[in-house]
């Protein structure tokens, strides 16, 4: 079994021996061991736990050992690992074939369920990912437009398309800054970073630049740095600048789109975007982005219109199976509901843990989503003001909850997902163990 070892010398158990061979083998042949950097565990040490199954609400690494799971891969899990139904109906796509390349029965059924759920959604173009899904809506809203500015929020993700992969400088509203190397400075220019909840600065660019904005891009609720609730206010907002200059308001929904409601942040918060993105839990599980607007909107793409966007994959069959099939157990009367009180009893769970805790701690969630913010003050609702020194003590933490066998994002800027395969009892054990862990925490620290 291997040992990390924090900046105090304290040792924390890590992955057995069958994922380190596993991370070993890796190494040789993906970059840095793995196909997504946050799987790397670089945030919390150690070796990365290679998974064997996922039944329930429970996942099984290659060593054979069990953990509680509230990383949900990411999100798409709502229904729980290996839904039955999920398995049923990727089983009976399967048999039929995994891809043609032609437009298949289940994209139009999909289709039909995700815009009947969604305000003010007519028509949508399946993708094979978030990013597709968020690049493709703001290529789509130049076209429509005619304009070539696009305007961010730090804090928010909309996947690793070159224009949005972009940080906030100083100054009104800067010219955004590339975020990752390889992204021409020459991309990066026609985007705009501004902070969120913060209207005297939404609107002093509007007023210099509205003219020449296409799109407002945010996630209604940021939840890929930490999870940042937004006020109404600030939304509403965004959605009278829009609208008076004529740009576009697009929801990026892969995350909370159908989690914090049956129609999203859209139906939470009563506020209908122009172009909304989607992921996750559309595809139950797999591969999928989809993004969609209005009729008028959406002529604007090929081959009606001169936006030009495609996809081998784009519609596979096994992926549209799998999202109809969860949409339709979200169907089921009482669903939200019953996530909601499942919800509630973790925020009760929790308060009661973290009210012995002597170290800073606040439980933050909206609907299925959760996020534990490890500083002092009331929760963060800007990226500005989560603290970025929390890092030591959450690596602490998350090595604290595996060896209780609980299975927590491998960061401590990733939220967690509630489920409906878990129960009271499992979010009783998780705010127990977190009340423990924390516990265990201070004391090396002290």
């Amino acid at each position: 079994m291997s040992e990390i070892r924090s900046s105090d010398g304290a040792s924390h158990r890590s992955a057995g021996p069958r994922s380190e061979e596993l991370f070993e083998r890796a190494l040789q042949v993906l970059a840095s061991g793995v196909n997504s950097p946050v799987r790397a565990f670089r945030a919390v040490g150690g070796t990365p736990l290679f998974v064997r199954s996922g039944k329930g609400a429970y996942i099984e690494d290659e060593d054979g050992r069990r953990y509680l799971d509230f990383v949900s891969s990411w999100g798409p899990l709502i229904l729980g690992h290996a839904h039955p139904d999920v398995v049923e109906a990727v089983s009976r796509a399967a048999s039929d074939g995994l891809t043609f390349g032609a437009p298949c029965p289940a994209e139009v059924e999909l289709a039909e369920a995700v815009v009947e759920s969604y305000p003010g959604l007519e028509q949508l173009r399946f993708v094979s990912s978030g990013t597709e899904a968020t690049m493709s809506a703001v290529r789509l809203a130049r076209g429509a437009t005619g304009r070539e500015l696009v305007v961010k929020f730090s804090g928010c993700y909309h996947g690793h398309a070159d224009h949005l992969l972009v940080a906030a400088g100083s100054g009104l509203a800067t010219f955004g800054q590339p975020s990752s190397a390889g992204v021409p400075a020459s991309f990066a220019a026609l985007t705009r970073v501004l902070p969120l909840d913060d209207e005297a600065r939404l609107e002093a660019l509007f007023a210099s630049e509205g003219e020449r904005i296409a799109a407002v891009i945010v996630e209604p609720v940021p939840a890929n740095n930490g999870l940042l609730i937004q006020r109404p206010e600030f939304l509403a907002a965004l959605r009278k600048a829009t609208s008076e200059s004529g740009a576009l308001l697009i929801f990026d929904e892969v995350i909370s789109g159908f989690r914090v409601a049956k129609g999203g942040a859209a139906e939470y918060y009563g506020i209908t975007p122009d172009l909304v993105t989607f992921g996750k839990i559309i595809g139950g599980g797999m591969p999928v982005g989809a993004f969609g607007g209005s009729r008028d909107l959406m002529r604007h793409l090929a081959p009606e219109g001169t936006v030009y966007q495609a996809g081998t994959l784009s519609g596979n069959p096994m992926a549209m199976a799998a999202g109809l099939a969860s949409l339709r157990v979200l169907e089921s009367e009482g669903v939200w509901q019953r996530l909601e009180e499942l919800g509630h009893n973790l925020d009760e769970n929790m308060k009661s843990a973290l009210s012995a805790s002597p170290s800073p701690a606040k439980f933050v969630r909206l609907g299925s989503i959760f996020w534990l913010s490890l500083q002092a003050g009331e929760p963060p609702r800007t990226a500005e003001s989560v603290d970025s020194n929390i890092g030591e003590r959450y690596r602490r933490l998350f090595h604290a909850l595996l060896r209780r066998g609980v299975w927590i994002a491998p960061s401590a800027f990733e939220v967690g997902f509630l489920s409906l395969a878990h129960t009271t009892e499992d979010v009783a054990r998780f705010a127990d163990a977190v009340g423990e862990a924390l516990s265990e925490v201070t004391t090396s620290e002290g």
